[in-house]
């Protein structure tokens, strides 16, 4: 799938929103400046989030609940991880009981990462386009390509 702009991205993040569900991991996978911050905040917008979504850079964790947002939804930025047992510490599991998570860098959990993640791997082009990638895992196959 090519997003050919912001706009675009914001369209993906809408259309991701609406199928989201308590339990769902998407994971972004990305270099430095991919587009995975935008696509998780247009995300989180869509899901009802009204004003600026801080990047989870150094926070490593930024949580979301109701009422800003339809649907508990953590936004992960594993950048600093030291190494997957890490993960282990933020208390990530316990979050999918009854909210999702918005993983950046989930390639930082190595073998840890959830076999049901929504994977989409961004590719930055030369055109200012970026290539986005689906890995779609059983729970997502209805909901996949979301349109």
């Amino acid at each position: 799938m090519i997003l050919a702009d912001e706009a675009a991205s914001a369209r993906l993040g809408a259309a991701i929103a609406a199928r989201l569900r308590p339990g769902d991991v998407v994971a972004l996978q990305g270099p430095l400046g991919a587009g995975k911050t935008t696509l998780a905040r247009s995300i989180l917008v869509a899901l009802g989030l009204e004003g600026e979504a801080p990047s989870p850079t150094f926070a490593i964790v930024q949580p979301y609940d109701p009422p800003a947002v339809r649907l508990p939804v953590c936004h992960v930025d594993l950048y600093r991880l030291d190494g997957p047992e890490d993960a282990e510490e933020l208390g990530l599991d316990d979050a999918l009981a009854d909210g999702a998570l918005l993983v950046e860098w989930p390639e930082r959990m190595g073998a840890r990462l959830w076999p049901e993640a929504l994977i989409l791997a961004i590719e930055p082009q030369g055109d200012g386009c970026r290539r986005l990638t689906a890995t779609v895992p059983a729970p997502w196959e209805e909901r996949w390509p979301p349109q």
